[in-house]
């Protein structure tokens, strides 16, 4: 007996000797990963942190959502559709050359960093309305959805079930029973309870055509990243209308009412003219790339500026696999660009080094910067890892506000009151380098002053962040935010 419990002693004293060893064996084979495909340096290091804390758990997080592939087949028919994409691009950019001549000194450069890399043109002769009251939203979907004679084109990433989401649900019914052709393009994560429900049935039975935006395969997560997401906001009426900006399609008053941070608030833009085509073919592509059954897509018909139509705008569409990056260096060169002031409103706050850096430098050299951002947020992580970097912006001068009127989704950029970047893009690294992403860039004196009341009534409602009270707030608190702040790349 003494012998056998000798031997078993030995043996698990020897396994344990391979602990160890194994640990080490996974760190550097990781290591090496990470050098191997040159990521960021923050993300290299966050993962690597996690993977020597806990090796398994790591490895097994690396694997479902640390590379960013979306499959083998989807990215080669993205690059498939690309080629078309880029000759549609093209031609376009040709099309509207003398329009870069309108563009203010201070946003060419940002204007032709946007075009690049296949992206769409700046072009004037729109018209633009700003909305700010998620129901009257609502609303007017319904009224465009009604007046439509050809075509409905709707992509979100959230669509909701309840309240006046259902009744914009009706009204594309109804429309596609009178003719119109009705498209629905939706995020598999994010509309996981809408696909579920009933409406997807009903709408196809209306004859709405309905796709399901890179869904979760499970199985598959080795081959494609299960958090990939199409984040865009589009609403396209007859290819010469389109709404964007922050809004999903639900009604704030039922969405997400138990995440204890009040109604979402957020605004959109109504645009009329020529820039309605480069949504169009953004949606197209997106339509294409994401349905199994389409193997091209047509050259969107250019679109008539309308009588009353004076504002120049440029669509601006990012995300992983194409164009991939061009949204860090447009951001990027936003906040160098800012001469005299720059706001920033965001629900999620969570930039790499560089980004900070830029808005510091901003605010060093005299630029009046202020980031809005809501008081509570629907994700405790992101809010802790937010406020991490508080401190050193602060230091630099920034003005934080903290929105207590709900929670402050809207996004956007407004650089010296001439140039704003609205869309669906998030201050964060998931819009940054995961997100398929899109925004209106606007040139427009009259809209920014808009953009400005809107910004002034946020401000109004929040708290603004005291430098002094801030860095005398209880040591734990600062703990738990740069603990957080340790994961914020991977956020």
């Amino acid at each position: 007996m003494n012998f056998i419990n000798y031997i078993l002693g030995s043996t698990f004293g020897f396994s344990l000797l391979w602990v160890p060893f194994l640990h080490a064996l996974i760190v550097i084979s990781f290591g090496l990963k990470m050098i191997w495909v040159r990521r960021p340096v923050a993300v290299s290091f966050a993962w690597f942190l996690i993977v020597v804390l806990f090796p398994l758990i790591g490895i097994s997080l690396y694997i479902l959502i640390g590379e960013r592939p979306v499959g083998r087949k989807l990215t080669q028919k993205i690059i498939r559709m690309n080629k078309e994409y880029a000759d549609i691009a093209s031609n376009m950019r040709q099309h509207y050359m003398a329009d870069r001549a309108l563009l203010p000194i201070q946003g060419r450069a940002l204007s032709l960093l946007a075009e690049s890399r296949n992206g769409s043109p700046v072009v004037a002769g729109n018209k633009i309305q700003l909305f700010t009251n998620s129901l009257d939203i609502l609303q007017e979907f319904i009224k465009e959805i009604h007046s439509a004679k050809k075509t409905l084109n709707m992509e979100f990433y959230i669509w909701a079930l309840g309240g006046d989401a259902d009744l914009v649900g009706e009204a594309l019914i109804a429309a596609a029973r009178r003719g119109v052709e009705c498209r629905v393009l939706l995020d598999s994560l994010g509309s996981n309870s809408w696909f579920k429900s009933q409406w997807p049935k009903r709408f196809r039975a209306a004859g709405i055509q309905v796709t399901e935006a890179l869904p979760i395969q499970f199985g598959r997560f080795q081959f494609r990243r299960a958090d990939l997401r199409l984040h865009r906001k589009i609403f396209v009426i007859d290819n010469t209308i389109v709404w964007t900006g922050s809004m999903n399609l639900v009604d704030p008053r039922t969405f997400k009412q138990d995440s204890g941070v009040g109604q979402w608030v957020d605004a959109m833009v109504r645009i009329e003219g020529p820039v309605a085509a480069q949504f169009e073919l953004t949606f197209a592509f997106d339509w294409s790339v994401d349905n199994p059954k389409i193997a091209h897509f047509k050259d969107p018909q250019l679109v008539e500026a309308p009588a009353d139509g004076n504002v120049l705008a440029q669509e601006f569409a990012s995300g992983p696999v194409y164009r991939d990056d061009i949204l860090y260096q447009v951001l990027l060169s936003a906040i160098m660009d800012a001469r005299e002031e720059l706001t920033i409103t965001t629900p999620y706050f969570g930039p790499d080094e560089g980004l900070i850096q830029a808005m510091i430098s901003a605010a060093r050299r005299g630029v009046k910067v202020t980031l809005v951002v809501p008081k509570r947020n629907d994700s405790a992580l992101v809010a802790w890892s937010s406020r991490s970097f508080y401190g050193e912006l602060l230091d630099a001068g920034v003005h934080i506000a903290e929105f207590h009127g709900g929670l402050l989704h809207t996004k956007s950029l407004l650089i010296d009151k001439r140039i704003a970047i609205f869309g669906s893009v998030n201050f964060d690294q998931r819009s940054l380098r995961l997100n398929f992403e899109i925004s209106l860039i606007l040139y427009n004196d009259d809209f920014c002053a808009q953009l400005d009341q809107l910004i002034e009534t946020y401000l109004a409602a929040s708290d603004l962040v005291d430098p002094i009270n801030f860095a005398h707030q209880p040591r734990w608190r600062s703990v738990l935010e740069n603990a957080a702040h340790l994961v914020s790349p991977l956020l």
